[in-house]
């Protein structure tokens, strides 16, 4: 499928940044070692940046092995996880750790990709590391979209449309104030009679039906962590819509996880309840949105209470909306928003924003 960014890019091609040589950059890409140094290291390898040669070392102690000197630039990623700031001697040695290397001229990046700078906004990592100069890198718009590519790579689901008993498919987790808000007013007004849902972290949990939740998963009992990302394609193609209740609904940055990915990669309808503008960002990154379908205005609603009271709205609106109709009008929408994911130029595009910008390049 064509799109606006092939006009600018031939299949195979490497995005280039227009850097005047080839910089060589070297990264320790896990200050303590503490296990995501393969992640990182993929990810940045996956914006295919020509224009920079990138040398990755995961193990401080290998340090002695380069010569630090034949580098433009050296940097190190701190993995930033809850509890360790607890431990008084993981404390010690980062500070051993980092005082070493801003001596060499290293720079530093926090990472805590699988979350929004809200999520982790007051997490007590950023006291130990206080008068340290760093950048960070937090999910945004591109941590998931790697990683469910990754997750998927031999699994390109292809969901059938032709039956849909049920209206909406709303899965929810952890019940953080948006969400709660959100479920309410739905249920108030009956509007999700006709739905497969889920919100397991209420104190009374709603389970979804079992026929529909992932077959290797205990129904009564849903893991807190480590399924998020598996996708079961049966919820997708016996509903009409995914009704998205994204990690953050603020101002802030557009932050982006499994939750939209899936229903995109099921070629679902979506209505996403998220940050001010999350629309209109995954526009800028390519994908369409079904404005042509309702009305998708709760997107421009800065307000996050307001934006709830639209999405309401929407919902009600839908009640006898034909979706088959939709799903046969729109057919070459939900294939580009599936070609779009799975396609290496957009995403190595946005991969490579990311990577720069924790980079300071």
């Amino acid at each position: 499928m064509t799109f606006a960014s092939d006009t600018y890019f031939k299949k195979g091609v490497n995005i280039h940044v227009f850097i005047e040589h080839m910089k060589k950059i070297f990264i320790l890409t896990d200050l303590m070692y503490s296990g995501q140094h393969l992640q990182f290291e993929n990810f940045i390898r996956s914006a295919n940046i020509e224009d920079i040669k990138f040398t990755y070392e995961p193990e401080y102690w290998n340090l002695h092995n380069y010569d630090w000197d034949s580098y433009d630039q050296l940097f190190c990623i701190i993995d930033h996880r809850d509890g360790y700031e607890d431990n008084p001697e993981f404390v010690e040695q980062l500070h051993n750790r980092i005082e070493l290397l801003k001596q060499n001229g290293f720079k530093f990046i926090l990472a805590r990709p699988w979350e929004s700078a809200e999520n982790v906004a007051n997490n007590k990592f950023y006291d130990i590391l206080k008068g340290l100069t760093y950048t960070k890198w937090f999910g945004g718009t591109t941590w998931f979209w790697y990683w469910m590519r990754k997750q998927h790579s031999d699994n390109k689901l292809e969901c059938k449309h032709t039956q849909k008993p049920y209206q909406y498919l709303y899965l929810n987790k952890f019940p953080r104030r948006h969400r709660v808000q959100l479920w309410e007013q739905l249920q108030e007004k009956q509007l999700l009679k006709n739905s497969l849902t889920s919100f397991i972290g209420l104190p009374d949990p709603v389970r979804l039906n079992s026929e529909y939740e992932l077959p290797e998963v205990d129904p009564s009992n849903y893991p807190l962590r480590g399924k998020d990302q598996d996708i079961y394609s049966k919820p997708y193609e016996h509903t009409a819509c995914s009704l998205i209740s994204e990690t953050n609904d603020n101002n802030d940055d557009v932050f982006i996880t499994e939750k939209l990915w899936k229903p995109i990669m099921c070629g679902h309808f979506f209505i996403v309840h998220g940050n001010y503008l999350y629309l209109q960002k995954i526009r800028e990154m390519g994908f369409k949105t079904f404005g042509n379908y309702f009305d998708e205005s709760y997107d421009l609603e800065s307000k996050a209470t307001k934006r709830i009271d639209k999405i309401v709205t929407l919902v009600e609106s839908l009640e006898s909306f034909n979706w088959q109709d939709a799903y046969l009008s729109s057919k070459k929408i939900r294939e580009h928003n599936y070609n779009v994911f799975w396609n290496d130029i957009p995403y190595q595009k946005e991969v490579q924003k990311t990577v720069l910008e924790f980079l300071g390049i």
